[in-house]
C-alpha cells in the first residue's frame, strides 16, 4: 500500500489558486490524502550543494515523500543521506575513487589551463548524467526531479523522461538580466549603457570559455527531442525555481519569471548541529574563519589572516574543513589563530563571533547574515566573487580579493568592521529578511504544488521602479578597494 501524505495549508492555497501569497496567515485546510512522490535529485558533487539540497529532501521526506540521489558512486560516500536512496551512475566513467582528483582540481584551478580543466570535468559529469539519468528514472518510477542549476543534467534528464522538476540554486542564481553581472563576476550593477555592454562582453567570453559544457548541453538536448538548449540559463524549470538567495541580498532584478522564489537558506533544524567549545575564551572579540570545504587547505591565506586577527586585538576560530596537516595547524596557532579545527558547528560558531571571514561562499555569508554579523570576503573562484560583490554594495561587509589579501589588508578590513556599527547594522537588516524568507518549509511547499500542479508556482512579481539611479538603488557604495 503506497504512503499517503496531507499538504501543508501554504501548499493546499497554492493548489487552489496557483499562486503563492507570502507572508498571509491561512486557515488550516482539510485536504485529501494524496499520493507519494518519488523525488529524484540531481546536484553536483560538492559538498555545499549536496548540504543545501539534502536538507529540502529532508523536508519532503518528513512529509512523507521518496527521495532518491542520482550521482557517481563516490557521491555517496562523501555525505549520509540518511533515509534517502542513492543511485550510483557513471560507473564507466566515474568510477569510484575518481572524484577526489576533481574536487582537487576545482578547489585549486589556477591559471587558464587548470580553469579548462575544471569546464572538462563539468562538462563529463553532465555527459555521464545525461547518457545514464533518464533511463534510472523510468526504473526507479520517479514522478519528479529536483535539479540543481548548476548541472543541467537534471533538467534535460527530466524532461527527456516527462516528469515535472524543479530547479534549485544553491549558489548565485543564474538567471540573466542585461543589468546584472554574471555570478562569477566581481562588478557592480550596471547602471549606465557602458556597464551593460561590459556585462554583455563578458557572458559572450563566459560561454566561450564554458563551450565544452555548452556542447555537451547542446548535443544531449537535440538527442533527447527537446527544445534547442546551450547554456546552464537555458535550463531552468518552468514550474518554480527556488533560490537560497532572498531580493535583498541581490541586486535589483527586472526579468526574473513569475515562477522565480527567494526562499532563503536551506538548513536543517539547529537541533542536528552540535554544541561549539571555545576553551579559553576570554571575551575578547571572536573573527570566525572559514574558507569552505573547496579552499580550506589554503594554509598561506590562513596564515596572513591569522596574524591579523593577532595585530587587531581578536581571537580568531581556523575551519580549515580537514584540508591542513596537524603540522600546519600548529602553525597557524604560532602565527595568531586562537582555535583552529577541521570542522565548527558554523552557525553556533557563528553565534559567537563579532566578524565572519569568508571566501565569499554563499551558504556561509548567508548564515552570518541570519545571525546579523558584517562579513569580510576574500573571494576565490564560482560565484564568490559575485557574492563578495553583493556583500559590499549593500554595506553588510567588506571584500579584499583573495589574491590582494596581504596581512596588511585583511587587518585594516577588519578593523573597520570590529570599530564602525554601520555594518553590523546592514548585516543585521539583511537577517531580518533571511528569517523571514520561508526556508526549507517553503521551499518544500513550493516544490510539492510544483509537481500536483504540473503548471507554475507563481508569486506576485514586485513593481520595478520607472527607472533605476544609483540613489534609489544603492543605500552604500563602496569605495574601489585600494590594497593597503
Amino acid at each position: 500500500m503506497q504512503k499517503k501524505y496531507l499538504l501543508s495549508p501554504q501548499c493546499a492555497n497554492v493548489l487552489r489558486t496557483g499562486w503563492l501569497v507570502l507572508n498571509k496567515p491561512e486557515a488550516v485546510v482539510r485536504t485529501p490524502a494524496l499520493q507519494m512522490i518519488h523525488f529524484a535529485l540531481v546536484a553536483p558533487p560538492f559538498l555545499s550543494h549536496l548540504r543545501a539540497l539534502d536538507a529540502l529532501a529532508g523536508q519532503l521526506m518528513v512529509r512523507g515523500h521518496r527521495v532518491t540521489w542520482l550521482q557517481q558512486a563516490d557521491v555517496g560516500s562523501l555525505m549520509d543521506f540518511g533515509r534517502a536512496g542513492f543511485v550510483a551512475l557513471g560507473e564507466g566513467t566515474h568510477p569510484p575513487g575518481s572524484l577526489g582528483a576533481v574536487i582537487a582540481r576545482a578547489a585549486r584551478p589556477g591559471g587558464p589551463l587548470g580553469i579548462a580543466r575544471v569546464i572538462r570535468d563539468m562538462a563529463r559529469a553532465t555527459e555521464m548524467l545525461c547518457r545514464e539519468a533518464p533511463a534510472a528514472l523510468r526504473e526507479l518510477g520517479c514522478n519528479a526531479v529536483i535539479a540543481d542549476q548548476m548541472e543541467a543534467a537534471g533538467a534535460l534528464a527530466a524532461e527527456a523522461a516527462g516528469l515535472p522538476f524543479v530547479s534549485v540554486a544553491c549558489a548565485l542564481p543564474l538567471n540573466r538580466e542585461p543589468r546584472v553581472p554574471l555570478p562569477v563576476m566581481p562588478w557592480r550593477y550596471a547602471l549606465d549603457a557602458q556597464a551593460e555592454k561590459l556585462n554583455e562582453t563578458s557572458a559572450r567570453v563566459h560561454d566561450w570559455l564554458l563551450r565544452p559544457l555548452c556542447e555537451v548541453i547542446e548535443f544531449h538536448s537535440r538527442a533527447m527531442g527537446l527544445a534547442p538548449k546551450r547554456t546552464l540559463a537555458d535550463c531552468l524549470s518552468p514550474l518554480a525555481q527556488l533560490s537560497q538567495t532572498v531580493a535583498a541580498f541581490d541586486f535589483p532584478r527586472q526579468h526574473l519569471p513569475p515562477h522565480f522564489h527567494h526562499v532563503g537558506p536551506l538548513r536543517a533544524p539547529m537541533t542536528a548541529e552540535p554544541a561549539l567549545d571555545l576553551p579559553g575564551d576570554d571575551g575578547r572579540p571572536v573573527v570566525f574563519a572559514s574558507l569552505g570545504t573547496l579552499q580550506g587547505g589554503r594554509f598561506r591565506l590562513f596564515e596572513r589572516i591569522a596574524r591579523a586577527c593577532r595585530t587587531v586585538g581578536a581571537q580568531v576560530l581556523v575551519a580549515h574543513c580537514d584540508r591542513l596537516m596537524p603540522a600546519q595547524e600548529k602553525s597557524l596557532r604560532r602565527a595568531g589563530a586562537t582555535w583552529v579545527t577541521g570542522f565548527a558547528p558554523q552557525r553556533a560558531a557563528i553565534r559567537r563571533a563579532d566578524v565572519v571571514l569568508t571566501h565569499g561562499g554563499l551558504n556561509t555569508v548567508l548564515d552570518a547574515f541570519a545571525a546579523g554579523k558584517p562579513v569580510l570576503a576574500l573571494p576565490i573562484a564560482f560565484d564568490q566573487p559575485g557574492v563578495a560583490a553583493r556583500v559590499a554594495h549593500l554595506g553588510a561587509g567588506l571584500r579584499v580579493p583573495a589574491s590582494m589579501a596581504t596581512s596588511r589588508a585583511i587587518g585594516t578590513a577588519l578593523r573597520r568592521l570590529l570599530t564602525e556599527p554601520a555594518f553590523k547594522t546592514r548585516a543585521s537588516d539583511l537577517g531580518i529578511a533571511v528569517a523571514a524568507a520561508g526556508g526549507v518549509e517553503l521551499a518544500a511547499d513550493i516544490t510539492e504544488a510544483a509537481v500536483l500542479l504540473g503548471r507554475p508556482v507563481l508569486t506576485r512579481p514586485p513593481v520595478a521602479p520607472a527607472s533605476l539611479t544609483s540613489t534609489e538603488y544603492s543605500p552604500h557604495v563602496e569605495p574601489e578597494f585600494r590594497p593597503a
